[in-house]
């Protein structure tokens, strides 16, 4: 019936169920559509020999997988099979990260740039705004100065906050939950009505130490950025869980946290997915480009990466936190 009788930690990673939730159950039931899987492990167990398949898309638990697969008859009485699973996507995942920490690093010098460019004529203008509105004949046309002014000060604080989003962490220990239901909460007063927001949090999500406002500002950004996605209707799912032996940035972690933002939306186009991380990048008409430029740099402040999936449909940003990144807090 090939049913598992025992699973390691890979396995227990790869499938997203432990040995005990597993034990007994069909390996047709964990790994869908099982088709291509069972018919593999008969013929291994009806011939006696060792056979693979490479590149088997599937869907196990709530996550998309490609995975080379090898089956072999174990020379035992009661006709066991030793089933062994790669994850293949992991591996083009870490050369994804790779190329995600070089955009980001190229990222933050452009957006430096850009921002001190953009600072450096601003005080000019307000000036100037400030001198024409003396000179003014009528007093009437002083509203017009005023917009100048008040814009020319709008946009240096937002350099200002660009520059500034760059600072050392402030760390503390808290919960992870506390930034996504601070962030649900403002969600929930600016969404369409025809948007639903549902909350998928792991209960087990330990505490860490990271900077609490920085994780606050780059999660708010991946949010809004999928409710703007979906316009008046739709769906907005925040997902927490906790990853175990994971990688992140080349590096293999014992826990990561993961944060998500999922929407239902008509996904990210085909043409931006390679340089979504660049400033100034955005499918929108009203958009900035900037929104998850700063989101990564803060994120990767504190020791983190942001990836992310996307297809019509289901388009995921994904926060993964290192655990023993941060240090111990008692």
């Amino acid at each position: 019936d090939l049913k598992v009788t025992y699973l390691n930690a890979a396995a227990e990673n790869l499938l997203g169920v432990s040995l005990r939730q597993s034990f007994g159950r069909s390996i047709g039931e964990l790994v869908l559509p099982p088709e291509e899987l069972t018919a593999l492990c008969r013929r291994a167990l009806n011939d006696g020999q060792i056979y693979g398949c490479r590149e088997l898309a599937a869907r196990v638990g709530d996550r998309e997988v490609i995975m080379d697969c090898r089956v072999s008859p174990l020379d035992c009485p009661d006709a066991r099979l030793l089933l062994e699973l790669f994850d293949t996507q992991r591996d083009r995942q870490v050369r994804r990260e790779a190329e995600l920490l070089a955009q980001q690093r190229v990222s933050r010098r452009i957006i430096r740039q850009l921002a001190h460019e953009v600072k450096n004529p601003l005080g000019g203008l307000r000036g100037a705004a400030q001198l024409l509105e003396r000179q003014l004949p009528v007093a009437s046309l002083k509203a017009y100065t005023d917009v100048i002014i008040a814009e020319a000060d709008r946009l240096a604080a937002l350099v200002d906050g660009i520059l500034q989003s760059g600072g050392e962490p402030k760390q503390k220990k808290f919960n992870l939950h506390e930034i996504t239901e601070h962030v649900g909460r403002l969600i929930e007063a600016e969404k369409p009505e025809g948007v639903i927001l549902v909350r998928d949090y792991d209960p087990s999500l330990p505490s860490t130490v990271a900077d609490q406002d920085q994780l606050i500002q780059a999660f708010l950004n991946l949010a809004k950025n999928a409710m703007q996605a979906l316009g008046d209707s739709g769906q907005l799912v925040f997902r927490t869980r906790v990853l175990t032996n994971y990688t992140v940035s080349g590096q293999k972690h014992r826990l990561v946290l993961s944060l998500e933002v999922e929407d239902n939306g008509p996904g990210v186009p085909e043409e931006l997915k390679e340089t979504i991380f660049f400033p100034l990048v955005t499918g929108r008409d009203t958009g900035t480009g900037l929104g998850l430029t700063i989101a990564q740099d803060l994120v990767s402040r504190n020791g983190g990466l942001i990836e992310f999936s996307s297809r019509p449909g289901a388009t995921s940003f994904q926060i993964l936190l290192p655990v023993s990144n941060a240090p111990e807090a008692t």
